[in-house]
């Protein structure tokens, strides 16, 4: 091997959305300028490119949804909306410089490691290859939409589409529609629609814990106040990361701390649900913090509505017109609007990655994902997984998580540079003892306790997703690569 391989290190990076475009720019401002990020794609912006519902928003505040050296200092409303995090990508992405590094429309089918030369080579779904030194895979956890397994669910007649490939040449004014699943997403294009729709049937599974949304407009001197003065973000940042930051003690062992945000809830359900009925159907049975708590100033009054219903009851079946409830009636319906959320284990699919010895990571992963630190995986060197197993948030901002990865690549590239190394890979005893960690710890947290069914755990009721444990301690460990979980090849 040519001593001089690995001086500037190489790396592909699959994905555009916050995880990818972050990580180019923090490698570029390290110094490594041979980056390719591919995306599928015909824009940077990923999930935020792809979910364009009525109503789509972040459901966290603004100033903690954009990286700190790249501050957000245009939002508009303290929950910036779909539009304008978009445009915050589009935007670091032009200034820092990486759009001669973006191959857009390009689909990754496959990824493989020769460990005699210590490179990667990526295979797009067009045939075309590249060979570099580092793999970077920037998915995330939230990105193919999972349709249920529903009897009768291609029966339907009528238009029918996920909340993400949203259908916007359907005119919804004066349709009856049904929605299936009380997620994320659907609650914030629920009400965004209920206007429009001559009927709304929501079907629930279980009722969500909803907390107000205190979401304001930034008037003109506020706006301008944020972009001279980056202080006042700054410190907007640092109070909004301890709240978050409290409420991970509480979903993670601390029970003391959980009977405030449960009031706060209940509180906030009684006032806005005059109807017993309705506000039984709307009570969480499980625990809050057990699925994620979510924000919205407006649910509750659209359940309220007279032209809306609310079933809290399984479906039995979907028909040619409609739907069937467990209680045996048909509800007709024009469309039907799926917000149930997305496949969330499925961490680098639909790409198919081989490591050493032909190692497949999607063949490893079936039963139970598992990244040392979220990150790096034994038997795949050079390899490095961003929103990985276990770096969800039960509470606070992905963006965090993904500065804290950040440090440990630009630290791998930089032993790969400095001492001309060949690949590093994490060891298979130190990736072992963080699974064990993982479990144990996992062991006293709502989410697996919470007595509900939640997307963090997998069949077995393990926790393949969330991080067990306040993130400044998630900080601490990803600052570096701890040395002796590595081996190092010349």
């Amino acid at each position: 091997m040519p001593a001089e391989c690995n001086v500037r290190p190489s790396a592909a990076i699959v994905g555009a959305g916050f995880g990818g475009v972050g990580m180019a720019i923090r490698l570029k401002q390290a110094g490594f300028d041979d980056l390719t990020i591919y995306e599928r794609g015909e824009s940077v912006g990923g999930v935020w490119r792809a979910n364009t519902y009525p109503g789509a928003a972040c459901d966290v505040p603004s100033h903690m949804y954009s990286f700190s050296f790249a501050r957000g200092d245009r939002w508009t409303r303290r929950y910036a909306p779909q539009e304008e995090i978009l445009d915050y990508l589009e935007r670091i992405t032009d200034g820092f410089g990486l759009r001669p590094h973006l191959r857009l429309g390009t689909e990754i089918s496959e990824a493989s490691f020769d460990e005699a030369t210590g490179r990667w080579t990526v295979v797009t779904e067009a045939g075309d290859s590249n060979e570099v030194d580092l793999l970077i895979t920037a998915c995330g956890q939230l990105t193919t939409p999972a349709i249920p397994a529903v009897e009768g669910i291609e029966d339907f007649t009528g238009p029918t589409f996920h909340s993400a490939t949203w259908d916007h040449g359907l005119d919804l004014d004066g349709l009856d529609v049904a929605v299936v699943g009380t997620g994320a997403s659907a609650i914030q294009f629920v009400p965004a629609i209920a206007e429009r729709t001559r009927s709304l049937t929501i079907y629930q599974r279980s009722a969500p814990w909803i907390v107000p949304k205190w979401d304001r407009g930034y008037p003109a001197w506020e706006r301008r106040l944020f972009q001279r003065v980056p202080a006042r973000v700054g410190i907007s940042r640092l109070g909004l990361f301890s709240m978050f930051e409290a409420f991970t003690y509480a979903f993670t062992g601390s029970d003391w701390m959980m009977p405030p945000f449960r009031k706060t809830a209940d509180r906030f359900r009684e006032r806005e649900l005059a109807d017993r009925a309705l506000r039984r159907k709307a009570t969480p049975d499980y625990d809050i913090g057990c699925k994620r708590v979510l924000f919205s100033s407006d649910w509750y009054s659209t359940l309220a509505r007279p032209d809306v219903e609310l079933i809290d009851e399984p479906i039995a079946r979907v028909t040619a017109a409609g739907i069937i409830g467990a209680d045996g009636v048909e509800r007709l319906a024009d469309a039907i609007i799926y917000g149930t959320g997305f496949r969330s284990h499925d961490f680098v699919a639909p790409m198919e990655v081989r490591g050493i010895a032909g190692r497949s990571l999607n063949e490893e992963w079936a039963r139970k994902p598992e990244a040392h630190l979220g990150t790096g995986v034994s038997g795949f060197p050079n390899m490095f997984v961003l929103y990985g197993p276990n770096t969800n948030h039960g509470s606070g901002s992905v963006l965090y998580t993904l500065e804290s990865q950040f440090n440990q690549v630009v630290d791998a590239a930089e032993r790969l540079r400095e001492s001309r190394l060949r690949y590093l890979q994490v060891r298979p005893d130190a990736q072992a003892r963080f699974a064990a960690e993982i479990e144990r710890r996992s062991a006293d947290t709502v989410w697996v306790n919470g007595g509900c069914v939640n997307w963090y755990l997998n069949e077995e009721g393990q926790n393949t997703n969330n991080w067990p444990g306040p993130w400044l301690e998630y900080r601490r460990r990803t600052r570096r690569l701890d040395p002796a979980d590595y081996e190092f090849v010349a």
